[in-house]
């Protein structure tokens, strides 16, 4: 099976995703767009849009980094939904292929301390243990 697990975020799927969601444009020294953007207050409005749009893999790949970036800003603001959280995990089963990089990178497995860790960190850790079984 040929691995289709993106590494990066391309240029092209981040001003398609900019353009479609009406976010603003990058500036020329933008760096760590997932980050950037990230916005807990939008944040179902880019689950919905991930869920109903069709999307290329780097689309998908781009814009599940923008949501768990603004997943963690919530649950960092206090901001819990059982909900959101489920349905994010559910996204990231099922297209596993495409996230698993990034799973790996939030779940911050070299960690033993989650103080040390971010707020999502957990849900990444159980969906890949869940992967183990």
């Amino acid at each position: 099976m040929e691995d289709i697990t993106p590494k990066y975020l391309k240029k092209e799927a981040i001003e398609s995703l900019n353009k479609r969601l009406i976010l603003p444009a990058l500036d020329p020294y933008s760096q760590d767009w997932e980050y950037e953007l990230a916005d807990s207050s939008k944040l179902n409005e880019f689950i919905t849009y991930y869920e109903k749009s069709t999307l290329t893999i780097d689309e998908k790949f781009a814009l599940m980094a923008l949501i768990i970036s603004s997943f963690d800003d919530s649950l960092s603001e206090g901001k819990l939904s059982d909900h959101t959280r489920d349905t994010i995990k559910y996204l990231l089963i099922k297209d596993i292929e495409i996230h698993r990089n990034k799973i790996k990178y939030w779940a911050r497995e070299e960690e033993d301390e989650l103080e040390d860790c971010f707020a999502v960190t957990p849900l990444m850790r159980e969906i890949l243990d869940k992967q183990k079984q």
